[in-house]
């Protein structure tokens, strides 16, 4: 019996996708998270500057001007946390480095951490969307193995292709099986990964249908008549999938002949078929459109910019993967 090879290979692609990702979010973050607490540990100056602008952004930022021992003047833009207590004119303690020809200021209040929180935060929010992330192929993988375990019953089942109207991230193309009871007397809709195996299949053919004991309409596996097992998407259904585009009945296999008179010796390749291409498209986009959110949210500032490019190629690419993807 073989296994689902592409099924597998999806699953495993999601789930290097989501952790690649998320250790280059994060190693970005703590990289200047690490930089950033190692500064300001070499701040051991002290200087008492002058909230020159109170309300900036969306965050309530100050800009405060202040001299260091040298005489050098700075005005400097600061995030904290306590804005009621540093209105434009107050006093705002910086601490700084003195062996630093061009030092960088620091808020003086230990418990103005808002840097930090900005850097480290992320990082924590971004494993806990990783954990469901894996979590689903995970699922599906201990299901699928739970399920195909369970006494199969006969079942004529029929192959229909189906597209996704309007989808943007997810993959457009999607897989259903029609079963029918070998009486006529139910039908059900499951939706399954997509195998190489399904593209030789035409009209209704005899499968084995695995599902749950208790006769519910949790997702069931399907063993195909070659002993393919496909891996389910959702529940079953008793009814047609709504906002779905099927194909035609049979499915078509164009040649090249069909549309060209062709010489009688030249040989027709049909184009192979690229699965992975949208993965790459949907990467590059969500990481370009990504960057651009981040430009436009952070004002430019590098950091948090990559960042947020970062997070969007990942989070879209995860989400493309998920959607089982197929040629």
């Amino acid at each position: 019996m073989r296994r689902p090879g592409p099924a597998l290979r999806a699953g495993l692609l999601g789930m290097a996708v989501t952790l690649v990702g998320y250790a280059l979010f994060a190693a970005w973050l703590g990289l200047h998270a690490r930089r950033y607490a190692d500064a300001r540990d070499r701040a051991t100056a002290t200087a008492v500057g002058v909230v020159v602008e109170d309300g900036i952004g969306g965050d309530d930022d100050v800009r405060v001007r202040w001299t260091d021992s040298l005489g050098g003047v700075h005005v400097q833009r600061f995030a904290i946390y306590d804005t009621d207590r540093r209105p434009r004119g107050a006093d705002f303690p910086v601490a700084y480095d003195p062996d630093d020809s061009a030092p960088e200021g620091f808020p003086a209040d230990g418990d103005e951490t808002a840097v930090e929180d900005d850097l480290v935060s992320p990082v924590l929010l971004g494993g806990l969307a990783v954990v469901p992330l894996t979590c689903v192929w995970a699922w599906r993988g201990l299901r699928f193995r739970l399920r195909v375990r369970r006494p199969g019953c006969p079942t004529r089942g029929r192959v229909r292709f189906g597209r996704r109207p309007g989808a943007a991230v997810r993959g457009r193309r999607t897989t259903w099986l029609r079963l029918t009871a070998p009486d006529g007397s139910g039908r059900h809709w499951q939706r399954v990964m997509w195998h190489p195996a399904l593209e030789t299949i035409s009209g209704e053919v005899e499968v084995v249908l695995h599902r749950a004991g208790d006769g519910s309409l949790r997702p069931a596996a399907v063993t195909l008549p070659d002993g393919t097992r496909l891996v389910p998407l959702g529940r079953l259904r008793e009814h047609r999938p709504p906002f779905l585009v099927f194909d035609d009945e049979e499915a078509v296999r164009a040649d090249l002949r069909d549309a060209f008179v062709l010489p009688a010796d030249a040989l027709a390749r049909a184009p192979r078929p690229r699965p992975w291409r949208r993965g790459a498209v949907t990467a590059a986009s969500g990481t370009a459109l990504g960057a651009l959110a981040g430009l436009l949210l952070t004002g430019g500032a590098l950091v948090p910019t990559v960042a947020v490019a970062l997070a969007a190629g990942t989070l879209l690419v995860s989400v493309w993967a998920l959607s089982a993807p197929q040629p």
